[in-house]
C-alpha cells in the first residue's frame, strides 16, 4: 500500500579529509583520537540523506478487506534514472533498480486488517531479498463510502543489510482523508523508527489528489517525500520530493494503479515509474458475526462508547 517504496532517500557521496603523514602516524595516537569522530561526522551526514530501497510506493485511502476476505497486490517500482551511489556501505544505488513485492491482506472485522509483505529487489541481475514486513491496519469501517475517513497503519518490518543498516523497523501512518462523488484528498503523515546503532526517527509525508472519471476510474497526483529524521531535517536539497502522475482504473476483476514519478531535489530519484495490480478474493457469506466477535470494538469508531453500553 506507499516504493514510499518506502520511501529512497538519497546518497550524497563525501570524501573523507586527508591529514599530514605526521599526525597519522602519531605514536601517541593523536590522530586516532580525532580521526575516529571525523569518521563518524561524515558517516552521519551520509546518513542523514541515506534511504532504504523502496518496495511500495502509495498513498493508504483506509480500505480494507471484507470480513474473512483475502486479497493479494502485487507492487513494482524501476527506477530508469535515480542515484547511481549506495545509500551506505553495503547498500545498492536505486539507478536501474527494480523494487517490488507482493501484499498478502486479510480483513479480520470492518475496521481491522492483517497484511504481510515479502520484500525484493533486482539490481544487475541479481535477485535481493529483504526479508519480511507485517502489518495492522485500523480504519473507521466502510471508508470508502465515508465523506470523510481515517484510520492507522503499523507496520514492522526487518531489513537485510543490503537494504538498510537497522535490523529492524517501525512505520507508523496516519490516514487522513476527505471525498465526494468527484474528488478524494488524503494525506498519510508517515513516521519511520528505525533501531539498533544507525536506527532514527525519520518524517516522510506523503498525499494523494484524485479526480474520480468514471466509476472505476481516477487521475491524480501523489506526492511522496523524506524530510529526514525529526529534529535534524537536513536542506531542501538534501532531501527527497517526489511527484506522480497516477491513474486508477479496473480490469475485469483486477485493480490497477500506475504512475510516473519526478524527483525534484538532487537527493531524489530523477524518474520512477510505479505499478500496482491487486486483485481481492470473493468474501465469505454466512450471517453476522456473532460470539467473541461482536465484542470486538472498533478504536477508530466514535460509536465505539455506544456499543459498549448495555
Amino acid at each position: 500500500m506507499w516504493t514510499l517504496a518506502g520511501w529512497t532517500r538519497g546518497c550524497c557521496s563525501s570524501a573523507l579529509p586527508t591529514w599530514p603523514r605526521s599526525e597519522a602516524r602519531d605514536r601517541h595516537g593523536v590522530g586516532r583520537r580525532w580521526l575516529a569522530p571525523a569518521l563518524a561526522a561524515v558517516l552521519a551526514s551520509t546518513l542523514a540523506t541515506a534511504a532504504r530501497a523502496t518496495d511500495e510506493i502509495q498513498v493508504y485511502n483506509a480500505g480494507i478487506a471484507a470480513v474473512g476476505q483475502f486479497t493479494i497486490q502485487q507492487h513494482l517500482n524501476y527506477t530508469p534514472l535515480g542515484l547511481k551511489e549506495p545509500p551506505f556501505p553495503g547498500g545498492f544505488p536505486s539507478n536501474h533498480a527494480l523494487n517490488g513485492t507482493p501484499e498478502f491482506a486479510y480483513g479480520l472485522t470492518d475496521w481491522w486488517e492483517l497484511g504481510l509483505y515479502l520484500p525484493f529487489a533486482v539490481q544487475n541481475n541479481q535477485f535481493l531479498s529483504d526479508a519480511f514486513k507485517v502489518r495492522s491496519l485500523f480504519v473507521v469501517p466502510h471508508a470508502e463510502q465515508q465523506p470523510f475517513f481515517y484510520g492507522v497503519n503499523f507496520e514492522l518490518s526487518n531489513p537485510t543489510p543490503r537494504f538498510s543498516q537497522s535490523r529492524w523497523a517501525l512505520e507508523t501512518r496516519p490516514i487522513i482523508g476527505v471525498r465526494n462523488a468527484e474528488w478524494e484528498f488524503i494525506v498519510n503523515p508517515i513516521v519511520d523508527a528505525s533501531f539498533g546503532r544507525f536506527g532514527e526517527v525519520d518524517f516522510l509525508p506523503a498525499a494523494r489528489l484524485a479526480r474520480r472519471l468514471d466509476k472505476e476510474l481516477f487521475v491524480g497526483l501523489e506526492y511522496y517525500s523524506d524530510l529526514g529524521q525529526f529534529g535534524h531535517f537536513g536542506k531542501l536539497s538534501e532531501q527527497q520530493h517526489t511527484l506522480f502522475a497516477v491513474t486508477d482504473f479496473k480490469v475485469w476483476d483486477i485493480d490497477v494503479n500506475l504512475g510516473v514519478g519526478y524527483g525534484m531535489t538532487p537527493a531524489s530519484d530523477r524518474w520512477v515509474v510505479k505499478g500496482i495490480l491487486g486483485y481481492a478474493f470473493p468474501a465469505p457469506g454466512g450471517p453476522e458475526p456473532t460470539g467473541q466477535q461482536q465484542r470486538l470494538v472498533n478504536p477508530m469508531s466514535r460509536a465505539s462508547v455506544r456499543l459498549n453500553q448495555p
